[in-house]
């Protein structure tokens, strides 16, 4: 259990997927899709949002939806024009407010919340597939059960009992098979392995320079500006209801008028339901696309950022910092010591593992800081966004030194290092400039050492790799 809490929250997937399904149980609950009108009551199928989410995600969603759908079933009950026996799921109109709260909502939840434990009772058991197939079959009877048995007991007039939940229809074949044949789709459509790769993409935590943080607002200002367009829409649409019979000679009363709003709030939530399912899907598509921008952009053999990326994600981080932070940072070129040499007397692949261990190594010591861009061929730029005093970013390159020289067992591994420290912020051509003159310098001073500059002293740190 606490393994699916751990995933559910590190997971945007799985949130907007359940975002989707909310929508849906909404949808169905305000529409004709959800319910079946079979005098003198309704019989209802929009608990199959309810276990689809027990099935997929846990005991804890589907006890949402339920609840979701108990609220649901509560408004469009307190209705004047409902079937007789559907008002005693209504507060408002049932002689006993918390029964029919407890019979709207309660059961709803109680109902959510068995199937989810069930379906993660069955989860790791070898047969799962088998009591997957069982549990969905049972579930509608399951949820007359609750709700027959919640209105034998506190509301008794009506004639209905557990018992009423006993009898076996044509129809509760039919709605068995349905719940099976959505829940078992829906189970192999997610387990796919092409949703598993949009999964893997749309959960990464990534540091793409090429997204902006203006999309998500943007995303929330627009999903605002449609709610707010769709409430003016309802209330509109209800007066002119009321002024085309009053036209036509009917009476409006304020009863009348008030259910007519009621119908238009009902047709703005599944409205609503249908915008919040796009918006869930835009954003969907938009972390995927960005995520498959990110990988291309990054360099395959070390996974590092890639010239293009780094020098954009430098750009972003420099205009992020605008004047009057007052804040400094390090810009760093790391060159690899005779990298031809290890290529030509050692082979390719020698070189190629000393580039990806350079690489991780770099990303070591600033990945609390920074980040590492491959320019190209061996040589890797860094930046360190945040402030680190000299003798601490001395004390990371002395460790980095260390580090590489026994990548291969029988050659040292060095790197000359040119670190400029600048103030934000700081054109990137120049920060480039600076420090490939500082990456000279150390290879001038004999290679297998770094040397420190900083725009805000005079001060010069040489040191050699021991």
């Amino acid at each position: 259990m606490e393994k699916i809490k751990v995933m559910w929250y590190n997971s945007c997937f799985e949130r907007y997927t359940f975002g989707i399904l909310i929508a849906i149980e909404l949808l169905m609950s305000f529409t004709f899709l959800g319910y079946i009108h079979i005098p003198p009551i309704s019989i209802t199928i929009a608990y199959l949002p309810i276990v689809v989410a027990g099935c997929l995600y846990g005991p804890g969603q589907s006890a949402a939806a339920g609840f979701v759908f108990g609220i649901a079933s509560m408004y469009k009950a307190s209705s004047s024009y409902v079937m007789p026996a559907d008002r005693v799921f209504s507060p408002f109109l049932s002689d006993f407010p918390l029964g029919s709260i407890w019979l709207s909502v309660g059961t709803r939840t109680l109902f959510g919340l068995l199937i989810g434990l069930a379906f993660v009772f069955i989860r790791k058991n070898k047969h799962s597939r088998f009591w997957r197939v069982v549990i969905s079959a049972t579930a509608p009877k399951l949820h007359t059960l609750l709700v027959y048995s919640s209105m034998g007991i506190l509301f008794p007039e009506l004639g209905y009992n557990f018992t009423t939940a006993l009898h076996l229809k044509w129809r509760d074949a039919v709605f068995s098979m349905v719940c099976i044949m959505i829940v078992e789709l829906l189970w192999l459509v997610y387990h796919s392995d092409w949703v598993q790769s949009v999964k893997l993409c749309i959960n990464q935590p990534i540091h793409n320079p090429f997204t902006s943080r203006k999309m998500n607002l943007f995303f929330g200002v627009f999903e605002l500006f449609m709610v707010c367009m769709a409430v003016v829409a309802a209330v509109y649409f209800s007066q002119r209801e009321t002024y085309m019979l009053q036209q036509h000679g009917v009476p409006v009363s304020n009863i009348i008028s008030d259910e007519l709003l009621r119908l238009q709030i009902q047709f703005l939530i599944a409205s609503l339901s249908l915008n919040f399912i796009s918006i869930f899907l835009l954003i969907s598509i938009y972390k995927y696309m960005s995520y498959r921008e990110y990988r291309g952009e990054m360099d395959e053999l070390t996974n590092v950022m890639g010239r293009r990326m780094f020098i954009q994600y430098c750009n972003k981080v420099q205009k992020e910092n605008g004047t009057g932070t007052e804040r400094t940072g390090w810009f760093l070129f790391v060159d690899v010591d005779y990298f031809k040499a290890i290529n030509d007397t050692l082979g390719h692949s020698a070189g190629d593992m000393v580039l990806r261990e350079i690489a991780a190594n770099l990303q070591n010591i600033i990945a609390d800081a920074g980040k590492v861009g491959r320019l190209g061929g061996d040589e890797f730029a860094a930046m360190i966004e945040k402030p680190m005093p000299q003798h601490i970013l001395k004390e990371r390159l002395d460790r980095f030194l260390e580090d590489i020289s026994g990548i291969l067992p029988d050659r040292k591994i060095s790197c000359s290092i040119g670190a400029y420290q600048f103030a934000f912020p700081q054109n990137v051509k120049h920060l480039l400039s600076e420090t490939d003159d500082i990456l000279y310098e150390a290879k001038e001073k004999g290679r297998a050492c770094y040397v420190l500059k900083s725009c805000v002293s005079d001060k010069t740190a040489v040191h050699s790799q021991p």
